[in-house]
């Protein structure tokens, strides 16, 4: 790929996370108290939100598939394999929501909040990295002590 096409892509990807920043942050999806209020039941403004990105993800995979739409970073057709449950995903789950809860922040809007000027999403943003991180280099020793003790 040469530089001006790296470019270009990187470019369309920055400015679709821009405007899904904005949209999110329009929506209400970056507003503590609306989180709060939907964990806890008594505001669903969020979850119309939520519903109608599922519709647009369904609408948009169909047509995906009729259309055998291209990957935008190698050219290869969008596919959509099927993934096994994986049990370690439970308790990954299960911390999700629970700093979801607490923090009153969603992983996926937490940008959008820094953007929006909300600089105490720094520190859960390291914290997501560092929670990343810890589960990759945790799922990197087991595949390692698995390969080196095959059963």
């Amino acid at each position: 790929m040469n530089s001006h096409s790296l470019i270009v892509r990187n470019g369309s990807f920055m400015l679709f996370g821009v405007v899904f920043g904005f949209l999110l942050s329009r929506a209400g999806a970056t507003d503590p108290a609306l989180i709060s209020g939907l964990l806890l039941l008594e505001n669903f403004h969020l979850l119309w939100v939520i519903a109608t990105a599922i519709g647009v993800g369904a609408v948009l995979n169909l047509l995906a598939k009729y259309f055998h739409w291209r990957n935008l970073s190698n050219g290869d057709l969008i596919s959509f394999p099927h993934k096994p449950f994986v049990r370690a995903l439970v308790p990954g789950a299960l911390l999700f929501g629970t700093g979801w809860g607490l923090t009153g922040v969603c992983p996926g809007t937490a940008p959008a909040m820094l953007g929006e000027g909300q600089w105490f999403v720094g520190v859960i943003l390291i914290g997501i990295v560092m929670g990343t991180w810890l589960v990759g280099f945790l799922h990197h020793i087991r595949l390692k002590h698995t390969q080196s003790h095959p059963s």
